[in-house]
């Protein structure tokens, strides 16, 4: 194993033994040198919640914090800043993973749509989960394999061995089966087939294959496998987080999406895409600064006005 892969298996081992408080508390802290020392980063998640903010507080959306960030620099400040504490609160998550249990999620889990979670999580019901780098991602995840016994989904494959086999690993445990981005399309198909519920993330995309969807009011590039998936199983289809809430707790949340039966092929994957983002957009509503893709490009003219703005000589 590398040098890198021994190190988070000891910040892993020491994380799910000392008091849980105290380590969020060193996420905090974490998380606020981070968002002080990375001034592009928190320049790039900047840009990206202004435009969630504004999208959300012309609809009615949000909390009274969101829709003040709209049109308060300050309010939105405080938002980037807590974006980088719930991003640092993320790895910590991901090191005590393996000291989760079916019985300790169950003791601070709660439901937002408890009903819809009943129906949809069952075991031996395939079913197409469609999350976001959103919240506690690993969690969500947790949560479904505890309750089905076995989940797929898709994950990047890290450069380093050392850090893909401790995923692997601590996933692993829970019944989570993760497949590389490159034979996903099909080892989820088959397990669909076999009812086997899958669970992947639909809002960033990483192979180059994505199409302009409407998000918060602009085109932002999506990915096009979630759709494709739904439209080609005919599974039901949900969207889902888990976001982090007071006093060490978490909210699951699901929103069914619809999919069209009529059309050609392409119009049913755009449409289905289309709803999808809809979904996320009222995910992410209810907490924008656990929302950790703003901290890569989501909307093209964003970043080419920051561009433009760096190359008049003004930072962006």
């Amino acid at each position: 194993m590398t040098i890198r892969g021994r190190l988070m298996l000891g910040a892993s081992w020491l994380a799910c033994r000392l008091p849980e408080r105290p380590l969020f508390r060193v996420a905090g802290l974490a998380g606020d040198i981070w968002y002080r020392l990375a001034p592009g980063r928190a320049a790039q998640a900047r840009r990206n919640l202004s435009r969630v903010c504004g999208a959300l507080a012309a609809s009615g959306r949000g909390t009274p914090a969101v829709r003040a960030a709209a049109t308060d620099p300050a309010a939105l400040e405080r938002l980037v800043r807590s974006s980088f504490r719930h991003m640092a609160r993320y790895y910590l998550e991901i090191a005590r993973n393996p000291g989760v249990t079916r019985a300790s999620l169950d003791e601070r889990f709660l439901l937002d749509t408890p009903e819809l979670i009943a129906e949809a999580v069952v075991p031996g019901k395939a079913v197409l989960f469609v999350g976001l780098h959103f919240g506690s991602v690993e969690l969500a995840v947790l949560f479904l394999a505890f309750r089905v016994g076995e989940t797929v989904t898709p994950m990047e494959t890290i450069d380093d061995p050392g850090l893909q086999a401790y995923f692997e690993r601590t996933r692993g445990v829970a019944g989570v089966r993760l497949v590389e981005l490159k034979e996903a399309r099909r080892t989820l198909t088959d397990a669909l087939r076999r009812g086997v519920p899958v669970g992947l993330v639909g809002d960033r995309d990483l192979t180059g294959g994505g199409i302009p969807i409407p998000l918060f009011g602009a085109p932002a590039v999506l990915p096009m496998g979630p759709a494709m998936l739904a439209v080609e199983s005919g599974v039901p289809v949900y969207a889902m987080t888990v976001r982090r809430a007071p006093k060490g707790t978490y909210r699951g949340k699901l929103i069914p999406v619809d999919v069209p039966t009529e059309g050609t092929r392409r119009e049913r994957v755009t449409t289905t895409m289309t709803r999808l983002a809809a979904a996320f957009e009222d995910l992410i509503a209810d907490a924008p600064d656990q929302w950790w893709a703003i901290f890569f490009p989501i909307w093209p003219d964003l970043e080419d006005a920051a561009i433009g703005t760096t190359a008049d000589g003004v930072a962006a």
